[in-house]
């Protein structure tokens, strides 16, 4: 194994890859740091750019701007109170009043201290835990599959809805999108409606541009440039890396958020916003200083920050070793991966080791780059946040369609994009989260297949999915997932009724 992570390791500081970690790490900063964009729509305009390149320079270019957006997030967050990305959410409250003091360097100093150090602490977690874990992922059966793919669909249903039904609703219009296409054991056609365009089903890439790019331009269309970012743009900013008695009083934050972090990321559907206030509140209850959060604590920066960068590294573990994705963003690199003819999963480490390894390293590049990059031309790159929309959203508007065409090279293609814009504009009206739809798109092609071949090696016995161990513990924590969702809604929606009627 030591020769692969040699190989990885080579593959990692080829020049090519340095440079697109480099260039997708500037990226990341920018999108994440302009309010309107998102991490997940500045993966998919670069998408197919990645369609011709190297797979080991592909990854590179991805992961970079994974990482950097994640960072970028907190410039908007702390200069305009603005998240640019909801991971930054927690980062405001404490990164604003810094600036209104005075104090915007030190801020945006900490949070970058912050972010690389939670992005260092996940890549070991990443390094020592994905081989071991993929290991034992090798001897799971056609049950076990199915129920691990079965869990990671009702985690996500469950913590990306404020509704557990709504979750659960989308997510099955996810599976009866899947649906359309060839039958993945048999081969026959359904729900083609006779039309040769639909054999290969919905391309996961295109309904990914529509759901996430169309309902951000379309929700853009009316907004004008922020009015504060002229002054956030022209900031003086001073003192940006941190003094040595700034860097002691975060490391306890910095500690707890990594950990955090990296843990909730591990998990498929908790996130980065989730990771970021849990790190909040521990933080400000460990802490001597507690009265100051929310007034200007550098422990309130430096928690949050640790925890949403840690979370990139932790949800790559899943994505690797099983083959599930951490967050919406792993999602899409599912999808990348997929298109150079890499499936995540197991096998990755055995068939591909290789490139496994590179995938860790160059991760860690991306942290590498993001620091440098962050403290060098910070006073360059917060001048974005003035860029007039009515120059950015024309531009993101051709990238989309251009994606959408190049992937097949296909009218039809941009057809579909547009009508899964149509689609979650749609949801957003009725407020029915994308996550678990975008979930059911990725995981359910190997739901179906592991259960139809469970179910055809058992003879139609269904109490094959609970012979196993494994088949019965990932069921049980399915269960507890949907179970421990359904009691938080009671007892939030007893609290607020409560709350009303003593009003």
């Amino acid at each position: 194994m030591s020769g692969d992570v040699l190989q990885g390791f080579l593959q990692a500081v080829q020049p090519s890859s340095l440079v697109a970690t480099a260039i997708g790490s500037m990226l990341g900063i920018a999108t994440g740091m302009i309010p309107g964009m998102t991490i997940s729509t500045g993966i998919i305009i670069v998408l197919p750019l990645t369609f011709v390149l190297d797979p080991n320079v592909s990854i590179a270019l991805l992961l970079g701007l994974y990482v950097g957006g994640m960072m970028g997030g907190s410039f908007s967050a702390i200069l305009l109170n603005i998240p640019g990305t909801p991971s930054a959410a927690a980062t405001a409250l404490d990164g604003h009043p810094l600036v209104v003091r005075g104090e915007a360097g030190r801020a945006l100093g900490v949070a970058i201290v912050a972010s690389f150090l939670g992005g260092l602490f996940s890549f070991l977690c990443l390094f020592l835990i994905a081989p071991n874990l993929a290991d034992l992922a090798l001897g799971f059966r056609a049950p076990d599959l199915f129920s691990l793919v079965f869990l990671g669909l009702t985690i996500i249903c469950s913590f990306a809805a404020k509704s557990l039904i709504k979750g659960l609703l989308s997510a099955l219009i996810g599976l009866a999108i899947v649906s359309v296409g060839q039958d993945p054991v048999m081969g026959s056609a359904r729900f083609t409606f006779g039309d040769p365009n639909l054999l290969s089903g919905i391309q996961f890439l295109t309904a990914l541009i529509g759901l996430f790019a169309v309902p951000e331009l379309i929700r853009n269309v009316d907004l004008k440039t922020v009015g504060a970012a002229t002054n956030a743009a022209a900031m003086k900013l001073r003192g940006i890396l941190p003094s040595l008695a700034d860097l002691r009083r975060i490391r306890l934050p910095v500690g707890i958020g990594s950990v955090i972090g990296t843990f909730l990321g591990i998990l498929p559907g908790a996130g980065g916003p989730i990771a970021a206030f849990i790190s909040y509140d521990y933080a400000q209850k460990a802490t001597k200083r507690s009265d100051e959060f929310g007034n200007g604590a550098i422990e309130g920066i430096a928690a949050p920050e640790s925890a949403n960068n840690a979370v990139t590294g932790g949800a790559l573990v899943p994505m690797m070793t099983l083959g599930i994705p951490g967050d919406p963003v792993t999602a899409i690199l599912i999808g990348a991966l997929l298109v150079h003819g890499l499936a995540p999963g197991p096998l990755l480490f055995i068939e591909r080791a290789d490139f496994a390894y590179g995938l860790i390293f160059s991760f860690f590049w991306a942290n590498i780059f993001n620091l440098i990059i962050a403290f060098s031309g910070l006073r360059l790159l917060v001048k974005l946040i003035a860029m007039p929309k009515t120059i950015l959203m024309p531009a993101i508007a051709v990238l989309c369609v251009v994606g959408s065409f190049a992937l097949r090279n296909s009218i039809f293609d941009v057809y579909v994009m547009f009508a899964f814009g149509l689609l979650g504009i749609a949801m957003k009206w009725f407020e029915i989260p994308v996550v678990p739809l975008l979930l059911a798109l990725v995981l359910g092609r190997p739901l179906e297949e592991h259960l139809r071949i469970a179910l055809t090696g058992s003879q139609g016995d269904v109490s094959v999915f609970f012979t196993s161990p494994f088949s019965v513990l990932f069921l049980s924590l399915a269960a507890f997932s949907v179970g421990w969702t359904v009691l938080s809604s009671r007892r939030s929606g007893s609290a607020v009724a409560k709350q009303n009627t003593r009003s």
